[in-house]
């Protein structure tokens, strides 16, 4: 009998190092991805690495917009599903009504599902974004104080069941990450 399809979240505050390592897992597992910013970008007609330095709460980084990102990462991921394909979601996912949507979906096709939070030490994320800051390639618009003010509102994963949460450090090579991420979700998802 061929397993459910699996869904992974990869979450926590910007420059955590969640995009790397999600986009390069998925990769690795051949798995469906989705990014928050890359979506929010595409629902407003923008290119990927089109820079939007609005403030948090404005534009395209309004609440109501904010609903429609994770709404239609909510609906491609489904339509994985559905198809019987794993997918893979990256996103802040700060809300703890955001994350319940993701878990009532894998209820709905009984896909196992788990949450990675990315974490990594202050001083890491500020190199990462200077360093996205000179990126013209980057896709993120995240800033310093857009990462104070969303640390201020990230609500912790304190309702996920144990089986469905991993905090996971992402200091590090990314090679040696994904050995590692692999090695922890197939313990979690039972894979």
């Amino acid at each position: 009998m061929p397993q459910p399809p699996e869904l992974v979240v990869f979450f926590g505050l910007i420059a955590t190092g969640k995009s790397t390592l999600a986009q390069a897992w998925a990769k690795a597992r051949s798995m469906e991805y989705y990014n928050s910013d890359r979506v929010r970008k595409e629902l407003a007609g923008l290119a990927a690495q089109c820079s939007r330095k609005e403030s948090l709460d404005q534009g395209i980084y309004s609440k109501e917009f904010s609903r429609k990102t994770y709404t239609a990462l909510l609906e491609r991921a489904e339509e994985n599903l559905r198809a019987g394909r794993s997918v893979v979601l990256d996103g802040s996912y700060q809300a703890i009504e955001e994350r319940e949507r993701i878990r009532e979906l894998a209820r709905r096709y009984q896909a196992p599902v788990c949450f990675v939070l990315c974490q990594c030490p202050e001083f890491v994320v500020k190199e990462r974004l200077a360093m996205r800051a000179k990126d013209s390639k980057a896709v993120s618009d995240g800033r310093w104080e857009i990462y104070l003010e969303q640390k201020k509102r990230f609500s912790p994963p304190d309702e996920l069941e144990k089986t469905q949460l991993l905090v996971f450090s992402t200091e590090g090579e990314v090679d040696v990450l994904i050995n590692e991420l692999t090695h922890k979700l197939e313990k979690k998802i039972g894979r």
